[in-house]
C-alpha cells in the first residue's frame, strides 16, 4: 500500500469516526498532492508524498510560532494538532549523530573543502536523505563539516 493510499484510507477512518480536526487535515493534505499532480500531469510517489507532508509541516512549524508571539493560543492548538497528524505520515527519521555521519561521509565523497561547496553537498544530501531527515538540522550539519 503507498503512502497516498494510506491518507485516503485514514480518511476514511477519520469520517467514519466523526474526527472533523483530523479530517480537515487529512483532506488538506491529499488537496495538496491532488494539486501537485495536476499542475505537474504526474503520479506521485511516496517519497514526493513525503517532500509534500516536509512542506505541511514547515508550514504548520511557522504558524505555530507566529500564533504564539501573537498570543492566540487558539490557533497554536489547533495548528499543533495538523502538526501531529501531518507528523504520523512521515518515515522513522535520522538522529542527529546519523546525520553528521552521513554528511561527513558525502563531504568526503565530494572532495569538499570549503563553505563554497555548501550547493555542492546540499544537492547530495537532499538526494540522499529526503524525507529521512529534517532539512534544516541537515543544513545546519553541512556548514559545520564545511567549516571545520
Amino acid at each position: 500500500m503507498t503512502l497516498k493510499d494510506q491518507i485516503t484510507e485514514d480518511m476514511k477512518t477519520a469520517m467514519r469516526a466523526k474526527d472533523a480536526p483530523r479530517l480537515l487535515t487529512i483532506r488538506g493534505l491529499l488537496a495538496a498532492c491532488k494539486q501537485r499532480e495536476v499542475d505537474e500531469r504526474i503520479v506521485l510517489d511516496d517519497a514526493a508524498v513525503v517532500a509534500i507532508v516536509d512542506k505541511l509541516i514547515k508550514q504548520r512549524k511557522d504558524s505555530i510560532s507566529q500564533f504564539a508571539s501573537a498570543g492566540r493560543t487558539d490557533l497554536v492548538d489547533k495548528e499543533t494538532a495538523e502538526l501531529q497528524v501531518l507528523e504520523g505520515y512521515l518515515p522513522q527519521r535520522l538522529s542527529a549523530d546519523e546525520i553528521t555521519a552521513e554528511v561527513r561521509a558525502i563531504v568526503t565523497e565530494l572532495g569538499a573543502t570549503g563553505p563554497g561547496d555548501m550547493g555542492k553537498v546540499m544537492a547530495a544530501v537532499k538526494a540522499r536523505l529526503a524525507g529521512k531527515a529534517d532539512m534544516g538540522l541537515v543544513s545546519s550539519t553541512v556548514k559545520q563539516a564545511l567549516a571545520g
